[in-house]
Order: C-alpha cells, then structure tokens, then sequence
C-alpha cells in the first residue's frame, strides 16, 4: 500500500479520501477546517495534518480538490503549500476544477523542484464520490498517469486519459458546458409545462422515452418534484465553471452564446441566495417569475 497526501475535504473530498483509507493506503489528511482533517482521521485510521506541506511529506502521489484556481494555487504553492514539502518524484493530482491555462504553469512549478503533476477533474457528484464511482479526466504525463491509475481506483471507475497538462481540465469544462445548458433547458421546459397545466411527473416520463432524455435530467428531476435542494453540486461552483468555461472559449476564438446567458441565470440564482444549494435549486429563480413550482402531487 502506499503513502499518500489528500488536500480538500468537503463534499466531494471527504468520502474520495476516506475510500483511499478503506482501501488500505496511508494518508495523510489536510483541510481547510482543520476539524475534518481531525474526524476522518480518528474515523479510518488517516494522519491529520496541520498544513499542505506537512501532508506532502513523504507522501508518493498527493491528491487535491479545492474549489476554484485560488484555492489550489494556495494549496500547492503558497506558504506552508505542497510546493515546499513535496518529494522528488512524487506525484501531485489537482482533482479540482479549475483554470487550464493556471493548471499548466501550477504544473511547471513543481516540475522545476522534480515532482510529477497530473490534472485530473472528476465528476459523478457526491454520489459518485461515496460509492467511489466517479469519472476522473486526465492530463498530463500518461506514464506518470498509468504509475498513479491504482491510486485513483478506490475513488472511481472511468479513468480517461485525455493528452498533456491541462487537457483533463478542457474534457471537464467541455461537459460542464453541455451539462449547465441541458439544466437551464430542463428549467425552461418543466416551469412552462407546468404553468401550461401539465403534471411535471407526465412530463418527466415524456422526457424519459423521447429524444430529450438526458442522465442529468433522469437524476435532478426527482430531487425538484420533492423540493430537496441539499447541494450535491452547489450553484455556485457551476457558476464558477462557467466563467471558466467562458474563458476557455475568449482564449480559443470560440463564441459561447449559449454558455454565456447560461452563466448570467446562475449568477441570478447566486445573487437570490441560491449559491449553496444544489444546482437545481437554479429552476426556483424562474418559479418566482412564472407564480408556479415543479413538484410532485
């Protein structure tokens, strides 16, 4: 088994972290509410550490998933970060969701001090990350990828290799590009059959055997009819990956008209108090403007 670092324990980081220690690895935990850190560890066995650098040490491959750029800037190369504990040779995987293009140069800098760095976005949601069954989308070196593939194992089943640094992060904003769209469609489309007086439950079945089905739409559906907005993945990092995803675009001459109203809804939905529920909580802003809500009888 080996010796490994994970940084990041919040919805998704928590249960990812705690399938490497089921599955009989040591690791070395680090949070930001240093509470989590102390939890899992007692819970499964782990090493709690009190900074990035401590949980570096020593460690052969350190998993990160923070939330944006600037976290994992922190992370990995601010006072105290990875950058300065860890190993030469030793691997680093961001997990997290962030800037292709700050990926890249986060990259370049451990690499001056010998270590290896993958960008490696998941996704699956938190369910996904409890029954360790996420998708992982690589990039960067794919023999320092294939030496790392029984890391990521415990913590997901679909590992795709997608080229060099930064091309996990493009795969991953690319489908959070389709996904985001298809939600603000699903908005759309169950507010005004509702308000048109058709039962949103027919509606889904409709949906379910047409063309229009969609895996986002069979899994999100059931959670509005039942008004649970628990965050499995909050607005506001959704909100977060579409101004990536329209960077993405500026950068590559790529008009994203659709990406760009979408990221202004979110921002709606943001601004009314929505950011830490659960993305489909978003279908509540145009609720609100049509006097109508999409539940179930």
């Amino acid at each position: 088994m080996a010796k490994l670092g994970f940084l990041g324990l919040g919805i998704m980081g928590y249960p990812m972290a705690r399938n490497l220690l089921r599955a009989g690895h040591e690791v070395a935990l680090w949070s930001h509410t240093a509470e989590k850190a102390r939890r899992l560890a007692a819970e499964e066995k782990g090493r709690f550490c009190e900074t990035p650098r401590e949980a570096a040490a020593g460690a052969d491959c350190v998993f990160i998933i923070v939330g944006d750029t600037r976290m994992s800037r922190e992370v990995i190369l601010g006072a105290g970060g990875i950058v300065e504990g860890v190993r030469r040779s030793a691997v680093v995987v961001d997990a997290s969701t962030i800037s292709p293009s700050e990926s890249r140069a986060m990259g370049q800098e451990l690499q001056a001090k010998g270590a290896e760095f993958l960008d490696a976005p998941c996704t699956g949601s938190t369910a996904g990350a409890e029954g360790g069954t996420l998708t992982f989308m690589i990039g960067g070196d794919q023999a320092v990828f294939e030496r790392t593939r029984p890391f990521f194992e415990p913590m997901g089943k679909r590992l795709y290799y997608c080229g060099g640094p930064g091309m996990g992060l493009n795969a991953k904003l690319a489908q959070n590009l389709i996904l985001s769209n298809i939600l603000m469609a699903f908005n759309e489309g169950m507010v005004l059959a509702t308000k048109a007086g058709v039962d949103p439950k027919l509606m889904l079945d409709i949906l379910e055997n047409s063309a229009a089905k969609t895996g986002l739409i069979s899994y999100k559906a059931p959670f509005v009819f039942r008004r649970d907005f628990h965050p499995n993945f909050s607005t506001k990092w959704m909100h977060k990956d579409t101004g990536l995803i329209l960077d993405l675009g500026k950068e590559l001459g790529i008009p994203l008209v659709l990406t760009g109203v979408t990221q202004q809804l979110l921002q709606a939905a943001v601004s009314a108090g929505l950011g830490e529920e659960d993305m489909c909580s978003t279908i509540k802003t145009l609720e609100n403007l049509a006097g109508v809500e999409v539940r179930s009888q």
